[in-house]
């Protein structure tokens, strides 16, 4: 069996204002109904895969179950990094893991936030490249360029592939992102693929390569195994360990220097989806070249995209060539195609004036549900509350705040200090400043509620728990 590694970390600056550090790219839905995560999720599920385990953070714990179970697949372990260190230690932790439950299996290591059309067919690479990886070789996924792409790193084929279907051939060297001539030149020369970072390899083999080629990543991450806890369905990796392993990414790590390298050239389609020129490609056109996503509409446009991300805001191009322009609640894009690579640059350009919107959203996912902020102002802010059913609030008070809450849809189960009573819709509820307050929802359907909260100071630092059902305590 292949146990798939998702990798579920990472902040996806290059797709703001869509992708945030607080909600990165692989949560959203780019592509279809489905997520990229849960999209990864499917494509690797079914006969010869075991269950996922997916290496995420303590922030994203809930979101990767919610949207789990969303796709209807249970998961088997996921591991809570205690901070972002790159891919390698993420990898070998993953291993150790692996090495106590099924030392004689095999890991299919992938990134989450991928675009690959075709599974099928990216499955049948999977199977082509399997008997290599168990008779010990690191196995690859190198992706047939369609044009000379800046943005991703290359493999340089010991041999040129005549046939995408057969299996793996030698890998002489990886290639660091290049130049627009480099990248062309490669192209012509019909030697190169894209680095997908994808591998297939054996526990034991990945272990026998950190243990080779970069020894000092193995006390650290595995004390960080050792030492880690489970916490409700997940496990914490120890921090207190996890602060002595090295920020360095697989390839760096292990992949450059090894010699038992195989790569499986793959024809399929692929994107990593790094930016929005990539979005715009990987997009559903017309004959102009004009992709667009929700509330859009573009007049006389060419080879242009066109997003809005909120139902209520029309987003409307005319004459528009080469422009993309995405919409949020809270921040709008407009860039040329040609420069979506430079988005991070808006992003650390937002971060340096400390504008929230470089980093967060409006709307706030919680393992409960969500929020979102309708209106603010000096003492005073709005918010729009949805809570899932038999899901519950953590038991907590307030020093600077007090709340109205005003059911809109649903029934919420309302506890303040020692009264605890059911609100239906069109009812509401005072809660006072510093009173001890929780709220639930015992139904079977999604509960809407708006707040009002006055005060002198209105932010999420200001919430005492008390009890929690998430362990945020």
């Amino acid at each position: 069996m292949i146990t798939p590694i998702l990798l579920s970390g990472g902040s996806g600056t290059r797709l703001w204002p869509l992708s945030r550090k607080s909600y990165p790219k692989q949560f959203a839905k780019l592509l279809g109904q489905d997520t990229l995560f849960q999209a990864s999720a499917k494509r690797l599920s079914g006969h010869g895969f075991a269950a996922p385990m997916v290496m995420t953070n303590a922030d994203f714990r809930f979101v990767v179950a919610e949207q789990l179970a969303g796709v209807g697949i249970d998961p088997g372990a996921i591991l809570i990094e205690p901070e972002g260190r790159n891919t390698a230690p993420a990898v070998l932790a993953a291993a150790l893991w692996l090495e106590s439950t099924d030392p004689e299996g095999m890991m299919l290591i992938a990134p989450s936030d991928h675009a690959v059309p075709d599974a099928a067919a990216f499955r049948s690479a999977i199977a082509a490249g399997l008997s290599a990886a168990q008779a010990g070789q690191l196995v690859t996924f190198g992706i047939q360029p369609s044009h000379a792409e800046t943005g991703y790193g290359y493999l340089e084929l010991a041999e040129h592939p005549d046939d995408y279907t057969t299996g793996p051939v030698a890998l002489r060297r990886f290639i660091e992102k290049p130049d627009r001539a480099q990248a062309t030149q490669m192209l012509a020369s019909n030697q190169y693929l894209w680095n997908a970072g994808i591998f297939l390899v054996s526990v034991q083999s990945i272990l026998a390569a950190f243990r080779t080629h970069c020894p000092e990543l193995i006390a650290p991450v595995q004390a960080a195994v050792v030492n880690g806890h489970a916490d409700l369905g997940f496990f914490r990796l120890s921090p207190k360990d996890w602060t002595h392993v090295p920020d360095i990414s697989l390839d760096y790590a292990v992949m450059e220097r090894a010699q038992n390298l195989s790569v499986v050239p793959y024809a399929g389609g692929w994107s990593d989806l790094g930016g929005w020129d990539a979005v715009w490609r990987e997009s559903h056109q017309d004959g102009r070249g004009v992709a667009v996503a929700g509330p859009a509409t573009a007049l006389d446009c060419d080879n242009t995209l066109l997003r809005s991300e909120d139902p209520t805001l029309e987003v409307v191009g005319i004459g528009l060539k080469n422009i993309i322009a995405i919409a949020m609640p809270d921040a709008v894009l407009i860039a040329d195609t040609s420069r979506g690579q430079d988005v991070k640059l808006a992003v650390a350009a937002l971060k340096a004036r400390n504008a929230p919107q470089a980093t967060t959203f409006s709307k706030d996912h919680r393992p409960w549900g969500w929020f979102e902020i309708l209106a603010i102002g000096n003492r005073f802010q709005v918010k729009r509350i949805v809570v899932h059913p038999n899901a519950s609030l953590s038991l907590q008070s307030h020093h600077h705040r007090s709340e109205h809450w005003i059911v809109v849809e649903g029934t919420a189960k309302v506890t303040i200090d020692d009264t605890e009573r059911l609100v239906s819709e069109n009812e509401s509820v005072y809660v006072p400043l510093g009173a001890l307050h929780r709220l639930e929802n015992p139904g079977k359907v999604p509960m809407v509620l708006i707040e009002v909260q006055t005060g002198t100071y209105l932010g999420e630092d200001d919430i005492i728990r008390h009890a929690d059902l998430y362990a945020r305590v």
